[in-house]
């Protein structure tokens, strides 16, 4: 009876750390970046919040989850983020998956799989101490990327209109 209470406070902890992810996700998608969120949490605290900067930064590599490691370790002032988890709203990449690898995360919680440019579909795997839940907040991750893209592609089909005439 007790292994089942704690695996739902261990569900209801990653569905509530999810959410935060996702006002990341939210910020990033009200500042016309891919709206992918992060948060890092260490002993039920988050330490570190981020979504994509790679418009901002003009930078390719400022990804929310290379954000967050970056905040994360400066606010333990180590590189290792052992024992900590990361929350994310779309499968890392293969580029965030080295750094999380190098980080040493306890656990990665992604909402939605990437098809295109997720680690898994690389055939590539984390730390081997490395736990990992997907699926959390799954379809709301989802709709949001969606939500992004079509906002994207109406833009870019107007342009192309003006300059048709």
């Amino acid at each position: 009876m007790c292994s089942v209470f704690v695996f739902l406070n261990m569900e209801m902890d990653d569905y509530y750390f999810m959410k935060q992810a996702m006002v990341e996700a939210e910020k990033g998608f009200h500042s016309d970046e891919v709206p992918v969120g992060a948060v890092v949490v260490v002993g039920n605290r988050i330490i570190a919040r981020a979504h994509n900067l790679t418009e901002r930064l003009n930078d390719v590599t400022a990804h929310a989850e290379m954000q967050a490691i970056t905040s994360a370790a400066n606010f333990l002032n180590g590189k290792y983020l052992v024992g900590c988890t990361l929350y994310v709203t779309l499968e890392p990449c293969v580029m965030c998956a080295g750094a999380l690898t190098w980080s040493q995360l306890k656990k990665v919680v992604f909402a939605a799989p990437d098809s295109k440019r997720g680690f898994t579909q690389a055939g590539l795997s984390l730390h081997p101490k490395t736990l990992i839940r997907s699926g959390v907040m799954e379809d709301e991750a989802k709709n949001l990327l969606n939500q992004f893209f079509a906002k994207k592609r109406a833009k870019k089909s107007t342009s192309i209109e003006v300059l048709k005439s």
